[in-house]
């Protein structure tokens, strides 16, 4: 859960930021489903990024911990982990995205 709301935060901050070049975009003619392909498409470059360092972290860790702590087990959780931070990524993506293709052109060129 708090993965899930970090990775909300940091997305609707990054669109946020991106206003003005989501509104010059609009206004040069992309389409709402681009501007929310590109939005998504981002979000799951830096989860599959964050996923690509995070797993080997967690195996190193879990490797360190087996050897103080004697535990033993399947790494599927490891796998069950990766795949849900990707289904909450892309939720979580949704929602800044579909509020960043409603941006009226004018408005966002205007906020700065």
């Amino acid at each position: 859960m708090l993965a899930a709301i970090g990775l909300y935060g940091l997305l609707a901050y990054t669109v946020a930021r991106r206003g003005p070049e989501i509104g010059v975009r609009m206004a040069l003619g992309a389409t709402r489903a681009g501007v929310i392909g590109m939005v998504l498409t981002d979000a799951l470059r830096m989860t599959a990024a964050g996923i690509a360092l995070g797993i080997p972290a967690a195996l190193w860790a879990r490797k360190l911990a087996a050897s103080v702590w004697q535990l033993e087990g399947p790494g599927a959780p490891l796998l069950f982990g990766a795949l849900t931070l990707l289904a909450i990524a892309f939720a979580a993506a949704w929602i800044p995205a579909r509020r960043a293709a409603r941006v009226d052109p004018m408005e966002a060129l205007r906020y700065e």
